[in-house]
This record gives structure tokens, sequence and C-alpha cells, in this order.
């Protein structure tokens, strides 16, 4: 038999007074676990403190996706309820979208007075979807913010500030590259004054993200795959600064993902617009990043699997041990961790 790694070791019991259902009062103001790799030791900080914890020997590469208003409350032409979930702008007038109930090619549900036809449905449940009328303005104005699932409450307009980066630009994501909520504007300032360079880059998060691994080893997984635009300006920064000798600390998975999937065999970052679907685990050799912020992520995830490759599996599952007694806030509105 091939060696496989079992998805069971990336298990681990979650009490579920952990998960946040609200972000800190104040971004910054969210714990830090800070894991230093060379001496293997644990600290633990306020996420502020980072300014303090890294120097300029490091440059920051940020996901500046913005999060659409993908959820919207619909109805059948029968009147009953449905709910359109956005998962990917294909047009002004056309996307892919999870359609709550049952229904067939050519159907049509209602968000209030606006027409959405479903067209055709394919093997993963996402209908290809279209209207008259142009999709983001119809979300724009009767959209709900995507929360994920673990979440369990209602969205508030709130939300449609807190589950934004105070990056966010470019639109095109159905869930947030959540490592980047705990920076302020302020933070970010603060940061290049201690000559930290700060680039930018896009990946839109898809709905795959929450998706679990279900099969019994992760070999058999089959990752989603997801946009990224690195421009040529940001790929040009990159590859200077990394030939310099700056630490590249990518903020978040979702930039890790970009950055290792344009990245070349000699370790070169190409700019362009590509599609990633790199499924990130041990063993890995890092082509490009050398550090990186995260949330606390879900127990047998593909998430999980990528922070391991980065932090030593022994190291990380240790740290999220630590993580539950010392009661961290997991997932995407919880604390974070500085893997170094």
């Amino acid at each position: 038999m091939q060696n496989k790694t079992l998805v069971e070791l990336f298990n681990y019991h979650l009490p579920k007074d952990l998960i946040a259902h609200y972000p800190a009062d104040m971004r910054d103001r969210c714990r830090l676990m800070v894991l230093d790799r060379q001496d293997k030791t644990i600290t633990h900080n306020t996420f502020s403190d980072i300014l303090h914890i890294i120097d300029d020997s490091y440059f920051l590469v940020i996901n500046n996706t913005k999060v659409f208003n993908a959820r919207l409350k619909a109805k059948k032409l029968t009147g009953g309820s449905s709910e359109v979930f956005i998962t990917e702008i294909i047009s002004p007038n056309e996307a892919k979208a999870l359609v709550k109930g049952k229904f067939k090619n050519g159907d049509i549900v209602l968000v209030d007075n606006y027409k959405i036809s479903l067209i055709n449905k394919d093997d993963e449940g996402i209908w290809l979807i279209n209207s008259n009328d142009n999709i983001i303005d119809i979300m724009e104005e009767k959209g709900h913010i995507p929360l994920p699932p673990y979440i369990d409450r209602s969205d508030t307009a709130q939300d449609k500030i807190d589950y934004q980066t105070v990056f966010a630009r470019n639109i095109g994501s159905s869930a947030a590259p959540t490592a980047g909520l705990h920076f302020t504007k302020e933070l970010l300032n603060n940061l290049k004054n201690n000559g930290i360079e700060v680039i930018e880059i896009t990946l839109n998060v898809g709905i795959g993200t929450f998706r679990p691994i279900k099969t019994e080893y992760l070999e058999d997984h089959i990752m989603h795959k997801e946009e990224y635009t690195i421009t040529e300006h940001s790929a040009t920064k990159i590859n200077y600064l990394k030939s310099i000798n700056k630490k590249l600390l990518a903020v978040g998975s979702t930039s890790v993902r970009a950055l290792e999937s344009a990245t070349n065999e000699k370790g070169i970052v190409q700019s362009g617009v590509n599609q990633s679907n790199i499924f990130i685990k041990p063993p890995y050799t890092f082509k490009v990043v050398d550090s990186m912020i995260t949330n606390f992520h879900l127990p047998k995830s593909t998430l999980l699997a990528m922070v391991t490759a980065l932090g030593g599996y022994d190291f990380i599952m240790k740290a999220y041990t630590q993580a539950i007694k010392n009661k961290y806030k997991f997932f995407s509105y919880g604390d974070a961790m500085l893997i170094k």
C-alpha cells in the first residue's frame, strides 16, 4: 500500500463556545499566538503587538479581494422560499450559485422584483444563473454578507463592515480572507513607517474553502479552484525583495495559495491572472513564502493541512492544544496565529 496521510490526523475536539460568532471589539485587539519555528517557542500576544514582533527584515503580502453580498433571499414562482448564494461572477448578467430547493433547467426564482433564471446545474450542485439585470447591482441592493455556516446567527449591517478587510478593493469573493481582518489602517501605516513594505495581490475566495475533506486520505481529496491576480508591479516588487533576502510574510492562506501557485521552480513569482487548485499539505517545500499570519482553522480542513506544512505537524497541533486550553477564539471572526 502507498504511504498516504490519514485525514483523521488533522482532527481535534473544539468546544463550541470557542467558535467566534462576533469579531473582537477592535480589529487589532484580538489575540495573537506567535510560533517561532527556530526555537520552538509559543508566546501569547495581542495582534497590535506585531509592530514589535516583526521588523524590516520582513515584508507583507496581503489579499485585497472584496466580499460581495453573496446571499440573496429568494422566492419560487409558487411562493415558496429559496435562497441564491452567488459563488462566482462570470459577467454582469451571469454567475454561478448554490440555490436552495428543487428546480429544473429554465426555472425562475424571484429576488424581490428581480428575476433570476436557472440555466443548468453541474455535478457539484452549482447552478449557472443569469438575469436581465446586473447581478452585482442586485447583490449590492438586496444581498446579505455571506457569513460562514459555523457562525450561527443572522447577519447584521455591521457585518458588512466587519467581514471586509480595510484594504478590500477588488470585488469577487464569497468569503473573506480572514487573516486580513485583524489589520487596521493605522496598524498598516505604522508597519510601513517601520520599513515593512506591504504588497497587494488578489485571490477570489470561493465557497470551496468551507468544504470539509470527505476522503479517508489527504491525497484523495480534490481541491477546489480559485482565481487569482498578481500584477506585474507586485510580482516585480516581491521578486526584488526576495532577492535581497527579505522574508515574505503572507497574510492568510489565500495569499499563500496565490503566491505558491504563481511561483516557478526557481522561486520567481509570475504575474498574471490564473486559477489555483494547489493543495499545500505535508510534506511541502515552500517556493516563496517564508512565514504566514492565519486564523485557527476547522478540524480536518485543507487549511489546517496547509499550516502544518509550514509550521510542522507536531508543533501546530501542540499550538492548537494550547489555544483551546487558553480559550482562544476560532475560525473567521476568531484570533490569529503568526508562524515565524
